[in-house]
């Protein structure tokens, strides 16, 4: 019998199976931030382990509330930034060179093919896009991965998903990503790995398919995978070109985490979007979706372009081709925060921020600050923000707040005309 990609990955990092069911993984990865991680740190330091399994497997940032709004962001901060010294973590992005962790991490090559990675962060399993086993873990596993460079999981059950077709002009990986939810619905792939094949997905760029692998957690999964391929080898390359002669020796080597084509799923589902319309969330819950044309006209009082799903460079271009020469309707605010500072300054050097700028969103440095209502755009109860992040849930940006979930493209449009609508990019739109 043939394996998925998640037991290929279980096999070859195997410690121990304590139990039936019950596997003890080597992690090749521990990303750290300044919300989740501070508690494992005090935790640690109490029961006089002070110490971490290897400091070059480690990676820290604080991302999440930055610049500190507070004296409880500044002290969470603040024990994330002695720790890394005391526990020589070289790297450890401070203030002025941090980005959201999802983002920032896979800019810095730290996700590979065939890796294990943990974070205290739900959205950990944005990094199953090149290949890996990425999980978001609780506080007793962080403690033990930081540690002893281990976490335990149950036998992994994949669920597949083929996207066959070609998207429409205007349709995007978070139009995609959200119908998924939609069939899957939020309980429907709990404590399962999500893989996405097929046409569609290989030709997604790396930042697009991280879109996809973001939102997997959203579906219940555990972690989004995509095959490694060779835009995965291509994305990488600066990172591991000492590693291999040749792209194309990389591929060869990296191939060997692709699923086999005999491998069982607990369930395998085949979508054609050839005909997917821009798509967006309604009420509280991820899997509440209804097309862009269906909400046409909803009133919104912010839009917010940046984080984890949707902040990356392309995402921006995006936005931007739609926002040159225009402003922003006078009914709204609007706020970008691009993920990385290599973000940042591209989108600086090239004109974009210009063109946000001129057409009246405000420009903050990387932070999730406003997709969990923390800092940098937080709603007002009764307030109602058009996002490119990755949650709804009542109250997420803001006591009483509504989100409703799009792509950068409906984003920029929206914030364009007042209210929700459908971009110019979309060929079957109105505008």
């Amino acid at each position: 019998m043939g394996k998925t990609t998640a037991q290929k990955i279980f096999d070859s990092h195997m410690v121990d199976q304590p139990f039936e069911g019950t596997n003890v993984l080597k992690l090749d990865a521990v990303f750290c931030h300044e919300i989740t991680t501070p508690i494992a740190i005090n935790d640690l330091i109490i029961r006089g382990k002070d110490r971490v399994f290897d400091p070059s497997k480690i990676k820290a940032v604080i991302d999440h509330v930055t610049p500190a709004k507070d004296s409880k962001t500044a002290e969470q901060g603040r024990i994330l930034r002695q720790w890394a010294k005391r526990n020589k973590i070289k790297d450890f992005f401070d203030i002025g060179q941090n980005g959201v962790c999802h983002a920032l991490f896979p800019e810095k090559g730290f996700a590979r093919p065939g890796y294990t990675i943990i974070m205290g962060d739900s959205h950990t399993c944005t990094h199953g896009a090149f290949g890996a086993f990425a999980a978001g873990v609780g506080t007793t596993d962080l403690e033990v991965g930081i540690l002893k460079g281990v976490c335990a999981f149950k036998n992994p059950e994949s669920i597949k998903i083929v996207l066959k077709g070609k998207l429409q002009s205007g349709v995007y990986a978070k139009d995609v990503i959200l119908f998924v939810i939609k069939q899957l619905t939020v309980n429907g792939a709990t404590n399962k790995v999500i893989e996405f094949t097929g046409p569609v997905v290989d030709a997604m760029s790396m930042e697009s398919r991280m879109t996809l692998c973001n939102m997997a957690i959203e579906a219940g999964g555990t972690c989004g995978i995509c095959y490694p391929d060779m835009t995965t080898v291509e994305y990488l390359w600066p990172f591991i070109k000492n590693d291999f002669a040749s792209k194309e020796e990389a591929l060869a080597d990296y191939s060997k985490w692709i699923s086999d084509a005999d491998a069982k799923y607990d369930d395998e589902y085949v979508y054609d979007v050839s005909s997917l319309e821009p798509m967006v969330t309604f009420d509280f819950k991820p899997d509440q979706v209804k097309s862009i044309a269906e909400m046409e006209g909803t009133r919104v009082d912010q839009v917010y372009i940046g984080s984890c799903t949707n902040g990356r460079y392309e995402d921006l271009e995006i936005a931007a081709e739609i926002l040159k020469g225009k402003s922003i309707s006078p009914d709204l605010r609007a706020i970008l925060s691009p993920a990385t500072p290599e973000i940042y300054n591209r989108a600086l050097e090239s004109g974009i921020i210009r063109i946000f700028t001129q057409a009246g969103f405000c420009v903050t440095n990387p932070t999730c600050g406003a997709c969990l209502g923390m800092s940098n755009g937080v709603l007002a109860e009764g307030e109602v923000c058009a996002s490119t992040t990755n949650r709804n849930f009542y109250g997420r940006m803001g006591k009483g707040g509504t989100v409703h979930l799009m792509s950068p493209a409906s984003a920029a449009a929206t914030a364009l005309y007042g209210s929700i609508t459908n971009s110019p990019l979309f060929k079957g739109g109105k505008k």
